[in-house]
């Protein structure tokens, strides 16, 4: 197992009716800026719960903050910090919102300009430089409510970037797994396809000597085949709700990750796709992944065949299973409603990978993955196949 450090210091407050919580988690007298989307908030009656439980602070609104929450306006946001002296913010809504709000905390007292951020991958660690945050998740997906990291899109470049530092721990994150009632069946599917890929992104690697790691990794896949494509169909269950939820937080908040190698190169692929096309992120990392394990099945055959054995019960020799463990995963995605192909989603895709090779080139990346052995040229096959 590799050396590590695991830190991560948020409340993680879980469970039915825990907004009630909320004033005694706000530090108390703080001026807050609650920031959120768009308007499912009001329709599902959070909003509502927020002020009710924060009538003894003041609040300042910000709404509009977009799915791939755009550079130019979060520092819309930054600006008001700076005007109205607020030394909170409140974060309402899924993974985009709580990027964003990242992202704001970091940007306001930067020294410099806030876009090197992301273009130059800045790390923000100290905790004294940044405003703290909280969250309260409606849409379980990214587990950015429980970590220090997120991804931010430069509309005017077209750049989907991430971000992160020690410092970007929300607070405390409320969790409350009745929310889901109310979410649209596709952003449902998008969750449960999004936290399975943050799994295979820090699994699907070769084989180590983190055994811990894996299975419990390995429980989170389990449980999301188990539950995904119930929970699309019966949010209202509270059983398949709180154990969906609980799996896309435990799925990225750093715990699997340490002591083991990690890939994510199909997420810097797919944010180019979102980037390009505004394709749901779930979707693209559906597209990409299975054509990654393709390209790379040499490298990644001995943990592709682990996953088959452990996760879908699979028999043969070690190829075999490793190929049939492709399908399988393209299945799960065919089964949580997900297109696996670039054309279902744009026509216009035939430059698509010299396009993303291109950018990569231009920021330096000549090799991704674990082994840092994803070349340029294999990013193209990768995006090719996934015409």
């Amino acid at each position: 197992m590799l050396n590590f450090e695991l830190y991560n210091p948020t409340n993680l407050v879980f469970g039915k009716g825990q907004i009630e919580k909320l004033s005694t988690l706000v530090p108390q007298g703080a001026k807050i800026l609650l920031a959120y989307g768009g308007g499912s908030i009001f329709k599902n009656g959070i909003h509502e719960q927020v002020i009710n439980n924060l009538k003894a602070f003041e609040i300042v609104e910000f709404a509009g903050i977009e799915p791939n929450p755009h550079f130019e306006t979060l520092m819309k946001a930054v600006a008001i910090i700076k005007e109205q002296n607020i030394d909170f913010i409140l974060a309402v809504g899924g993974g985009s919102v709580i990027d964003g709000v990242k992202f704001i905390s970091a940007a306001v007292n930067f020294d410099g300009n806030p876009i090197d951020i992301l273009q130059k991958r800045v790390l923000t660690k100290d905790v004294s430089k940044i405003i703290p945050f909280g969250t309260i998740l409606t849409l379980p997906a990214t587990g950015s409510e429980m970590n220090s990291g997120g991804v931010v899109t430069i509309q005017s470049t077209q750049e989907k970037l991430s971000f992160g530092g020690s410092a970007l721990f929300p607070k405390f994150s409320i969790c409350d797994p009745t929310v889901i009632e109310s979410l649209p069946k596709r952003q449902l599917q998008n969750g449960v396809v999004d936290a399975y890929t943050h799994v295979l992104e820090q699994y699907l690697t070769y084989p180590h000597e983190g055994y811990l790691q894996d299975r419990i990794a390995e429980g989170i896949l389990q449980t999301l085949i188990q539950v995904g494509p119930e929970v699309v169909e019966n949010p209202k269950d509270y059983a398949l709700a709180s154990n969906f939820m609980w799996s896309c937080t435990m799925a990225l908040n750093g715990l699997i990750q340490k002591g083991v190698p990690s890939d994510w190169a199909t997420h810097m692929i797919g944010h180019e796709l979102t980037a390009l096309y505004g394709i749901d992120h779930a979707r693209t990392l559906a597209v990409v992944g299975p054509n990654l394990y393709r390209v790379m099945f040499e490298t990644k055959k001995g943990k592709l065949a682990q996953y088959g054995k452990r996760i879908f019960n699979l028999t043969g020799t070690e190829d075999e299973i490793a190929n049939e463990a492709i399908n399988k995963t393209v299945e799960f995605f065919h089964t949580m409603g997900m297109d696996t192909k670039l054309s279902d989603y744009t026509k216009d895709y035939d430059k698509t990978a010299d396009f993303i090779v291109d950018r990569f080139k231009e920021r330096g990346w000549l090799g991704l993955g674990e082994k840092q052995n994803i070349t340029l040229e294999k990013v193209k096959s990768i995006v090719e196949m996934s015409y």
